[in-house]
């Protein structure tokens, strides 16, 4: 039989995936002999198999009454003991960190009669009481599943504009009989008083929290499997709750929000548990904690430069102090902004305590992303409002919401937002995610509303405590009485928590300036510099950028572009020269169709001349013209109605047009007359276009140009155009690779075939995706796709990141069949996912030799191919 439960003696960081990594770091520290609470930890396969079966599995019970018999006699106490009782926390904790999203629920044990030994021992019977109610609420709303509003609307009604801790016992006592009424009212049945049925509920409530909303809604935010389950960690409780001398916080080894040394995080003096996450009452700094209680900050202290030391990283750190003793409730590998990520990777290289090879698997694409987005301008002319905390840097502008829902509803129709709310709490999530930044007038840098925005990169200010913020008439009103109302444009500066009413102007990052070329003395850019050197130091991959102009592909060799791997030469047949595609569609005769080609081939000529100069002799795949011709013509409708009203009057021109729109409209046309299928049926077109590639390679010294021949499905086709182009190639003298792009499925199972006749293959993953899966991109992800994340078809777009097991699948076979037939065949990648981090991994994998995407993602992909070098499992930054 499977053991399913581990004391923390038992466990150690390496054994995330079966404990969790709060099980797992749990037991790491009770190894390294800190302060942790006694406890144990059920695995993360009792979680999978009660999900599955409903059903805890069998032997749980029994191990969880072996352990807790244990830790009783450990303790010298037993759970819920009228006189003196053994009271316990029961938290979640998946393998990767889900801040909020799974529950917890604390002072399992407490009912009518242990509350009264709970006082006795601790000679407080205000503590008593206050953790009586703390339960009764915890566990009403997570396990029982009444509406936290409920018990929080008693709350603030008893205190009346006092904090918490000015209640008085006979008060909380009064709240615990207004709280078993509420669960008496909503639930059918009274509060249980039975201290193992808390326990097994709390158990069961803890795996449920697994599947809610919430968390189901993270997971795919952070692209976190659904299928890992949580462990559950039973703990002996220890209280902050119990007087001045006690308390609760959070620290950071260093500053997650810039990543510079010193001491960092929030205390909260008389206080239990989730309060400093919460964001319920406004914290003092770590540093106060000093002055209060100078034994423990020392060792505190001693213990972070510890764990630090330890893992080899930022560390996140959960405490608790009662009555002068200090207790290690947590510690993580922290969650950090982009710019504390690069500073703290290099910061550790520099201490010894790891190498280039680590740091750069410490930083991700995603990160570097968001040191590219821009920010404020220094302007004279916006002056903040109020300024909160600093608590995830970035520049946001939006209409300010005041509810989840809205946020989600407004950001839906296209619209920016602000989500302003007094505190954010688990719930939040949805608009958290749909919003471009938050704003809170409580809580501080580690609170719930810091700690999750910073996990995702998201723009936001903290604990603004001069706003007076109105949830209910959905309005915050600012020092001086400005009033702001939902619709409001505001603009938050997560850097400096400045707050400012309407739409403060940005500028380029400096990140984006260093990428662009220019002299950057700053510190960050300094660290992102050392990082992109080593990855592009050990990357295998090369990268190449998708660019249809000379300013396009000047760009992308800025950005550190090697090449371009997808110039689109339908994009070079719009505006002005819209009118020669219509004489080639409207062309009679052969002399028609051919002075249009004479027209176009100079224009054609010109556009390759300008990106060879550019590109300096890094190699151009251009891809021959691959949309339908109906796409250079004008609406049928409109041209329909234009014909019609003008009557007799309508032009010779317009009558043709309409002619011609209605012969080559297709019902499907994105499976109609396009790529290959236009060079078979129109003659000289893809001759046109090869002369033209061929003049401007022979004008410009070191062209270096590839032909790429689009939505080929068998060899003959590729082989009719192939030796067209080789003989116009001939004529010339130029010599050019001719490959194609590998974008239907039929082209991928019989690539063996096609690599007889093609050089190089480019995987074109857009069209690729679509036919794979029989969906219209242009459609489905406004019709269904919501649906399909919903039910859990799939966590992320397969337009978004490669679908390996069947898009990779279909790349994977061409790969081999290709490379089978020709082993010197060069493979690329074109489509969107040519920028996508995970996507790229694969393409590592794989054995492809460079991806293209878009110039401003260029930095993201090489970085992420360096990622892929040093680390052979690939990489993981949660």
């Amino acid at each position: 039989m499977p053991k399913f439960v581990y004391d923390f003696s038992e466990g150690n960081k390496d054994l995330k995936d079966l404990l969790g990594g709060k099980g797992a770091n749990l037991a790491e520290m009770t190894n390294l002999g800190l302060p942790v609470p006694p406890g144990f930890t059920i695995t993360t396969e009792a979680c999978r198999h009660y999900l599955a079966q409903g059903t805890v599995p069998e032997g749980l019970d029994e191990e969880v009454s072996q352990h807790l018999a244990k830790l009783e006699a450990r303790m010298g106490k037993r759970l819920g003991d009228p006189d003196d009782p053994l009271l316990v926390s029961v938290r979640s904790g998946a393998k990767y960190s889900m801040p909020g999203m799974m529950e917890t629920v604390l002072n399992i044990g407490l009912n009518d009669r242990s509350v009264l030994g709970l006082a006795k021992q601790s000679g407080n019977e205000r503590f008593a009481w206050d953790s009586y109610r703390r339960l009764i609420q915890m566990f009403g709303k997570t396990v029982l599943g009444i509406e936290g509003e409920l018990f929080e609307a008693e709350l603030e009604r008893l205190k009346n504009g006092r904090q918490d801790t000015d209640l008085s016992a006979e008060e909380l006592r009064g709240l615990v009989d207004t709280y078993k009424g509420i669960v008496r009212e909503h639930t059918g049945r009274e509060f249980p008083s039975d201290p193992r049925e808390q326990l097994d509920l709390a158990i069961k409530a803890v795996f449920d929290s697994w599947n809610t909303p919430r968390a189901k809604l993270y997971r795919r935010q952070e692209r976190i499997p659904d299928d890992l389950g949580t462990a559950v960690n039973v703990v002996t409780m220890v209280f902050g709750n119990l007087g001045e001398d006690s308390g609760t916080g959070v620290a950071f080894t260093r500053d997650p929000g810039t990543g510079r040394k010193g001491v960092y995080g929030d205390y909260l003096p008389n206080a239990q548990g989730e309060d400093v996450v919460a964001g319920i009452r406004n914290t003092i700094p770590l540093q106060e904690l000093e002055r209060l209680d100078p034994k423990s900050y020392r060792e505190l202290l001693d213990i972070m430069a510890r764990l630090e030391s330890h893992y080899r990283d930022l560390c996140d750190i959960e405490f608790t102090i009662e009555r002068g003793k200090l207790w290690m409730l947590q510690t993580r590998v922290g969650k950090r902004t982009a710019a504390a990520a690069f500073r703290i990777a290099t910061q550790l290289v520099d201490e010894g305590l790891i190498d280039m090879d680590e740091a750069v698997k410490r930083v991700s694409g995603a990160q570097l992303a968001q040191l590219m987005f821009p920010r404020f301008a220094e302007d004279a002319a916006h002056r903040p409002i109020t300024k909160g905390m600093n608590a995830s840097p970035g520049a946001a502008v939006g209409k300010a919401v005041f509810s989840s829902e809205r946020a989600v509803e407004l950001a839906e129709k296209g619209e920016a937002v602000i989500l302003v709310r007094r505190e954010t709490n688990p719930d939040d999530l949805g608009g958290m995610i749909a919003a471009r930044g938050i704003l809170t007038s409580r809580g501080g840098k580690t609170s719930h509303a810091a700690v999750v925005a910073r996990g995702m990169g998201k723009t936001c200010v903290c604990g603004a405590e001069e706003l007076d913020v109105d949830v209910v008439n959905r309005r915050f009103t600012a020092p001086g009485g400005v009033v702001v109302n939902e619709g409001d444009v505001i603009s938050i500066d997560g850097t400096t928590g400045a707050v400012y009413l309407g739409e403060v102007p940005v500028v380029p990052s400096p990140v984006v300036e260093y990428f662009e070329g220019k002299p950057v003395d700053d510190e960050l850019v300094a660290a992102v510099d050392r990082i992109m050197r080593h990855a592009d130091s050990v990357r295998r991959l090369k990268v190449r950028a998708n660019a249809d102009t000379p300013e396009d592909a000047a760009r992308a060799r800025r950005f550190g572009g090697e090449g371009i791997g997808l110039c689109r030469t339908e994009h070079m047949f719009l505006g002005e020269r819209r009118k020669l595609v219509e004489d080639l569609i409207l062309a009679a005769t052969p002399e028609e169709r051919q002075a249009a080609l004479d027209a176009l081939e100079p224009l054609q000529t010109k556009d390759f001349v300008g990106i060879f100069t550019a590109m300096d002799g890094l190699p151009v795949t251009i891809r021959l013209i691959d949309p339908p011709l109906h796409e250079f013509l004008p609406d049928l409708t409109e041209l329909a109605v234009k014909v019609a009203t003008a009557g007799e009057a309508a032009s010779e021109r317009d009558r043709k047009l309409l002619e011609a729109v209605k012969r080559l409209h297709e019902q499907n046309p994105m499976l109609g007359l396009r790529g290959v299928r236009l060079g078979l049926v129109i003659p000289g077109l893809f001759a046109m276009q090869v002369r033209a590639i061929a003049t401007a390679a022979k004008q410009v010294p070191n062209a270096k140009a590839e032909i790429m021949i689009p939505l080929v499905s068998t060899v003959q086709e590729l082989e009719i155009v192939r030796e067209e182009a080789q003989r116009i190639l001939a004529e010339a003298g130029v010599d050019a690779m001719i490959g194609t792009m590998i974008e239907v499925p039929r082209a991928a199972l019989t690539a063996g075939q096609i690599a007889e006749a093609a050089e190089f293959f480019s995987f074109g993953t857009n069209d690729l995706t679509q036919m794979t899966w029989g969906f219209s991109r242009d459609d489905c992800e406004s019709s269904f796709f919501g649906k399909y994340f919903d039910l859990g078809v799939f966590g992320v777009s397969p337009f978004e990141s490669i679908d390996r097991s069947g898009v990779g699948r279909l790349m994977r076979i061409a790969t081999e069949e290709g490379r089978r037939t020709r082993p010197d065949l060069k493979l690329g990648i074109c489509g969107e996912h040519g920028g996508d981090p995970a996507s790229v991994h694969f393409c590592h994998e794989l054995g492809l030799d460079y991806v293209s995407c878009s110039p401003f993602r260029i930095p993201i992909a090489r970085l992420e191919a360096g990622r892929a070098a040093v680390s052979a499992e690939g990489s993981d930054s949660r």
